[in-house]
């Protein structure tokens, strides 16, 4: 109905600019007299929370636990961005690579808000307030991402992805076997856009205008033509004016 294929994997790049954000935080144990016992970095996976929750549960009476603090994060909703309502033939133009006579377009592109949550699980409350203290100072409450959007275009675009609001969870429940894990939950918003299929558009060259009007001698001027050479460019360019009188 739409056309012919085309696939700009936006969902895998927002996932990909999201995960490389919070992927170098550490988090460092020190002795009662301040010096550093250990100094790990945080794992980042993609996945729901419930996976790991679950891992965790499952591992608790084996002699091998999965190991605490990690960071996870899944996509949780896709809504249309009415406040960046455009119109509905947006189009983007860049100089064609190999032909002079041609340039490459988008017609099509709208904004779209990504949900996305991040969750900090840890055994202990100073692993968790030192992971989410290294991440809040950077959103007031965007950080702004530069992508480049389709492959091909030198076409740059501006991500914010906005904190929402945080959550606490304390898991600990039962008796001694049962492990505790603190959750932290960010909830970010990502302005992302979607683009529509490339293609090669023609460049006009050469303008008609057919006209009437008398001028002062009565003549009448019937046509008159603007071109540009076979071998110019938009930075280098000579237009040519021809004109064709009647009377």
């Amino acid at each position: 109905m739409f056309g012919d294929h085309f696939y700009h994997s936006t969902m895998r790049k927002s996932v990909a600019v999201f995960g490389t954000l919070f992927n170098n935080i550490q988090v460092v144990r020190k002795k009662a007299d301040g010096s550093t016992i250990n100094q790990i970095r945080v794992p980042l996976a993609y996945g729901p929370k419930d996976k790991y929750l679950a891992r965790i549960d499952s591992s608790a009476t084996s002699s091998m636990g999965i190991k605490l603090p990690r960071m996870a994060f899944d996509i949780t909703g896709i809504t249309l961005d009415t406040t960046q309502k455009m119109a509905k033939r947006n189009i983007i133009s860049e100089t064609h690579g190999s032909d002079i006579t041609k340039k490459k377009t988008i017609k099509h592109y709208t904004s779209y808000d990504i949900g996305m949550s991040l969750y900090i699980l840890a055994k202990n409350q100073d692993d968790g307030l030192q992971i989410v203290e290294q991440i809040l100072p950077y959103f007031q409450p965007e950080y702004n991402v530069t992508i480049t959007p389709v492959a091909g275009f030198n076409y740059k675009q501006d991500v914010s992805v906005i904190l929402g609001g945080i959550s606490i969870d304390d898991q600990y429940e039962g008796d001694f076997t049962e492990r505790r894990v603190l959750t932290y939950q960010l909830d970010f918003t990502m302005k992302m856009k979607f683009f529509g299929p490339t293609s090669d558009q023609k460049i006009i060259r050469e303008v008609n205008l057919d006209f009437h009007e008398k001028d002062n001698v009565g003549r009448m001027f019937e046509e008159m033509d603007f071109t540009v050479g076979g071998s110019d460019t938009a930075d280098s360019f000579t237009v040519t004016e021809t004109k064709t009188e009647g009377g």
